[in-house]
């Protein structure tokens, strides 16, 4: 089982059925991308519910999902890492990618910044 694929699908899916709010599963890494997603504003809040749980709010403007679609690139079958230098621009900047650096989860923009490269997790735009 990938749970990041799982909690990416249903932040898409929850988007894709106009729900206000969606429950994924808890665990460090689930709920830093999601902390990331919060803080890049593809999500309005998360609230972590208990230690199985996180509480997504979604975010709408004029009615229209903030989030159009997001790819899942590393997989648990084929891992893919990219250095610093390499590192992918989501629709020319207006994307985010999810980097998992050795200095904690990023957008690819932040790990430009500090000069690190990583796993490339997923695109989300």
């Amino acid at each position: 089982m990938d749970p990041v694929a799982d909690v990416l699908i249903r932040i898409k899916n929850g988007y894709m059925s106009r729900k206000l709010e969606v429950l994924v599963i808890n665990s460090k890494l689930t709920f830093n991308v999601c902390n990331l997603l919060a803080e890049k504003g593809f999500l309005e809040k998360t609230e972590k519910l208990n230690d199985r749980e996180i509480k997504l709010t979604l975010k709408y403007k004029d009615r229209q999902p903030v989030l159009t679609d997001l790819k899942r690139i590393s997989k648990p079958g084929r891992r893919v890492y990219k250095g610093a230098r390499d590192l992918p621009r989501v629709l020319n900047g207006l994307g985010v990618a999810l980097i998992s650096t050795p200095k904690g989860l990023m957008s690819d923009k932040d790990a430009r910044k500090k000069g690190v490269g990583g796993e490339v997790m997923a695109y989300v735009w």
